[in-house]
């Protein structure tokens, strides 16, 4: 496997990722910081990461969202 010390997303998958911001923020809030209907129609796990592996634009902000989330301070 090749190093990737310039990706701070490196060895971590998108469902890992989408999962913790869920755990964090909750579907409404996450919808309210990206408004994509897989976020605030019927939201799931499964149908969020069907969508954002098809489209890059979301997946950026959501990838952006979880690097600037500071998961170990209390919300």
């Amino acid at each position: 496997m090749n190093e990737q010390p310039n990706n701070p997303l490196h060895g971590i998958t998108l469902e890992k990722l989408l999962n913790q911001l869920v755990d964090y923020y909750g579907w409404e809030e996450l919808g309210a910081m990206i408004d994509i209907r897989c976020f605030n129609w019927e939201p799931s796990i499964k149908s969020s990461l069907k969508f954002l592996r098809k489209t890059q634009w979301a997946r950026e902000k959501v990838e952006e969202l979880y690097m600037n989330t500071d998961f170990d301070e209390k919300h």
